[in-house]
């Protein structure tokens, strides 16, 4: 018969190990539960975050990052159209950019990024040009939300513009002898310093052959330098014969206004042939024809040529040094229109006119010089032509 072992609880003190022992686990496994779900629990908590959080970061700052023109361009036609590439997609604010000096016209958005500038006048040549893009609020901002930090600007030099144009306007506006016909009507206001197609033609049958002899279309010269200082000289202007940034306003407002020349288009032929003659033409015509007057003496020869009169004055004080080297000082000498440098048209009294007897001037009676003085203000063209003395 088999013995058997009856197995008894074991003693106190082993009984209090394995409840201890026990514990120990339960405990190890709640942390260890615990830990799982805390790190479960941030997970979850990770991706409600990224899915569903209301923090916006603030917008991109907007930039100009492109002009047409670039700022310092030089030589910038009349009617070059301007845009600003903004960095990102932009709305039109309450200050738009502005030029100075000031340049008629609207701003639009042409693409999501662009501004361009639709022009209602031309840039005035030879004008620097400054383009202001205002900052803030008020000025152009991004669709979202973004200005500019601080205003931006662009400033550009405006080129001359040629002389056709020039011609043109002159013509226009009847300070020269012939007339011009364009083509077709602008195609905007912006062409209006551009050269336009179309034709020139004299605007009377009888202008003299001395005078039609000087022109060329598209080509600086006198009879254009002539109407140019009438222009100056009408418009109280430096008369200079240059078409500068105050001409070119002036005359372009002008045109605009359909402000054209009222006085009568004088031109004065001298011939040194004897006897000696002076023919002013009005409008085309001879007015006063075949006036003796006298011409510059031996050594002092009155100088071939067509000039303008750059200086009208109703009496002037004449000083100098006659060829047989004496000196003359004549304080009032009336009614003189000056054309080439010392030489005017001016009244003299002398006991015969018709031959070569002044210093280079081309003197005329007193009473005679009274008439011819009102019609040869400055712009005037003076030919002298003949035979030195």
């Amino acid at each position: 018969m088999a013995d058997y072992q009856i197995l008894r609880p074991p003693p106190h003190r082993h009984r209090t190990l394995w409840v201890l022992l026990a514990v120990v686990v339960v405990v190890a496994v709640g942390i260890g539960a615990f830990a799982i779900g805390k790190h479960n629990t941030s997970v979850r908590g990770k991706g409600r975050a990224a899915s569903g959080s209301t923090t916006t970061r603030p917008a991109a700052a907007l930039t100009v990052t492109s002009t047409t023109p670039a700022a310092g361009a030089v030589g910038v036609a009349s009617n070059q159209s301007v845009s600003i590439q903004f960095s990102s997609p932009v709305v039109r604010g309450s200050a738009m950019p502005a030029f100075t000096p000031p340049v008629s016209g609207s701003w639009q958005r042409s693409t999501p990024t662009t501004l361009t500038f639709v022009a209602a006048a031309p840039f005035i040549p030879t004008t620097s040009e400054t383009l202001t893009i205002p900052s803030g609020a008020a000025g152009p901002h991004g669709a979202n939300g973004a200005t500019l930090a601080a205003p931006t600007t662009v400033t550009f030099a405006v080129a001359q513009a040629s002389t056709e144009r020039l011609q043109q306007l002159l013509a226009q506006l009847n300070f020269l002898p012939l007339s011009f016909t364009p083509a077709a009507p602008l195609i905007s206001p912006a062409q209006a310093a551009t050269a336009q197609d179309g034709s020139f033609s004299w605007r009377w049958p009888g202008t003299p052959d001395a005078l039609t002899s000087l022109w060329t279309e598209g080509s600086e010269n006198v009879i254009t330098k002539g109407a140019l200082m009438s222009f100056e000289n009408q418009n109280r202007l430096t008369v200079d014969g240059l078409a500068g940034k105050q001409v070119w306003a002036t005359l372009l407002a002008d045109v605009t206004s359909n402000k054209v020349d009222v006085n009568p288009y004088t031109y004065v032929l001298v011939s040194k042939q004897l006897p000696q003659n002076l023919t002013l033409f009005v409008n085309g015509a001879p007015t006063m024809a075949n006036v003796a007057v006298n011409t510059g003496a031996p050594g002092a020869d009155t100088v071939d040529g067509t000039f303008p009169v750059f200086e009208h004055v109703p009496s002037s004080r004449m000083q100098g040094t006659n060829p047989d080297g004496s000196t003359y000082d004549d304080p009032n000498v009336p009614w003189a229109s000056y054309f080439n440098g010392g030489d005017a048209l001016h009244g003299f009294v002398r006991a015969t006119y018709g031959s070569p007897q002044s210093n280079g001037c081309v003197e005329m009676p007193v009473a005679t010089a009274a008439q011819v003085w009102p019609l040869t203000p400055a712009g005037t063209l003076v030919t002298v032509t003949g035979p030195p003395s």
